[in-house]
């Protein structure tokens, strides 16, 4: 069932027999995943004017699942002795999915501190060592967007003219810090225009290599963070950009 997001060029990694778990006992809401991001697209000017974090892109994305049954639930554990609680733990999913067949955990990490890649991988382990979750579900950037957004950003922001501080109004940017104007002075004290200058440093600042992205998750998973849970994990492509 995953093969239409492969042959579209998202990342797909299942851990502990996930695929065949969610194809054969989640086939409807495996659909209801695929689908959703199937029809996922970005415009680039969103980007821009939201930065990344819970922006647009991402609420859109949220709601999709959500209109489809993947609702939010906050999960709540409670060690009790001799009917006294001695320790709770709680964690919100931002989507869970239950059905006759068990239930799912998703989470989207689009642009989060990489760290949040563990809380998720460590929730899941732990939840489905207590039998609340059959399998958890990760979608992140993919491989090929950290290259794609610096590109995309730039040849939107040439394309439209930017020439200085001024135009970034036309995308909602206002006020910018003391750092980040000296950050594209250098650059174009290098030799760089106005939109390449500020392409490199809005980059670095908001999707940076510490953020959430797929070889950060992957490289977790390599270490067996989240194992035994059955885990899928899904990037994002380049494909999904437009404008």
């Amino acid at each position: 069932m995953l093969d239409r997001l492969r042959a579209d060029g998202y990342d797909i990694l299942a851990r502990n027999h996930a695929e065949a778990i969610l194809a054969t006992d989640f086939p409807g809401e495996l659909a209801e995943v695929i689908e959703t991001l199937a029809d996922f697209r970005i415009d680039v000017t969103e980007l821009i004017g939201g930065g990344g974090g819970e922006a647009g892109p991402t609420r859109r994305l949220r709601r999709a699942l959500a209109a489809r049954g993947w609702i939010k639930h906050n999960f709540t554990l409670e060690v009790r002795l001799d009917g006294r609680p001695r320790q709770a733990l709680s964690h919100e999913i931002d989507h869970l999915r239950r059905v006759a067949a068990g239930t799912i955990a998703l989470e989207i990490e689009w642009n989060n501190k990489d760290p949040f890649f563990d809380r998720d991988l460590e929730n899941f382990q732990r939840f489905h060592a207590w039998s609340a979750i059959s399998a958890g579900v990760i979608i992140t950037r993919g491989a090929s967007l950290p290259a794609a957004l610096a590109r995309r950003i730039r040849t939107r922001l040439e394309r439209d003219g930017l020439a200085d501080q001024a135009g970034l109004a036309v995308y909602g940017i206002e006020e910018r810090t003391r750092r980040q104007r000296e950050s594209v002075a250098r650059v174009m004290a290098a030799g760089a225009g106005f939109a390449e200058a500020f392409t490199a440093s809005f980059v670095a600042d908001k999707f940076g290599p510490a953020t959430t992205h797929w070889d950060k998750l992957a490289l977790r998973v390599a270490r067996g963070v989240g194992n035994p849970c059955p885990l899928l994990l899904i990037g994002l492509p380049e494909g999904v950009l437009t404008g």
